[in-house]
């Protein structure tokens, strides 16, 4: 069975990456470094989020409206207005006080740009969850199956690249304590642990 990881580069292939540029306007190299770079940012978000107490069950819940649908059809996706807005909506809370910080340092990065970045996560963030609802359908998984597969997506997403896990915490660790489970939980508190879902 593949891994949500698996999921998201098979989907962000070639043809996927083409449109997202042309979407943005930007260079492809550009825009698959910053995907490359978007991704393990988002899942370790999710996956330090689902180890909070209930954290897991209210993910799994919003889920619920993304099922992994949006991976069969992802040039309407990315090219609708509402994938902006159900995107932004989506970063504000997973990421709160984080978003430009995290915006500009994966532009300065990939060389995309701030703005273009801002505009890339939002297009990233219903796929990511799409993946994951999908995958979380397909194995049945409950809260505490679905904090493992974010897991392991996350030392996937790392493992064969340090300085890109060390961006990751540097991103998502706000007081600078080497853990990002507390930032992370204060900043999405209010989407994964069952407030305003998206």
């Amino acid at each position: 069975m593949p891994s949500i990881l698996d999921t998201l580069n098979a989907a962000l292939g070639d043809n996927a990456i083409g449109q997202i540029s042309q979407q943005l306007g930007s260079d492809p190299a550009a825009t698959s470094s910053a995907v490359s770079a978007a991704l393990p940012v988002l899942i370790s978000a999710l996956a330090k989020n689902s180890g909070t107490p209930g954290g897991a069950d209210a993910l799994q819940a919003a889920l619920q409206r993304h099922d992994g649908g949006v991976l069969d059809d992802l040039s309407s996706h990315f090219g609708g207005a509402a994938t902006m807005e159900d995107g932004s909506a989506i970063l504000g809370k997973v990421l709160g006080g984080r978003q430009t910080a995290v915006q500009q340092t994966l532009g300065q990065t990939s060389g995309l740009g701030s703005q273009a970045t801002g505009q890339l996560l939002a297009m990233l963030a219903p796929v990511v969850l799409g993946a994951l609802g999908r995958h979380s359908r397909e194995q049945g998984l409950d809260g505490s199956g679905l904090a493992a597969a974010l897991g392991s997506a996350q030392a996937q997403a790392t493992s064969n690249n340090a300085p890109l896990g060390s961006l990751v915490t540097q991103l998502l660790d706000s007081n600078h304590d080497g853990s990002v489970l507390d930032d992370v939980a204060k900043l999405a508190g209010g989407w994964l642990s069952g407030g305003n879902r998206s």
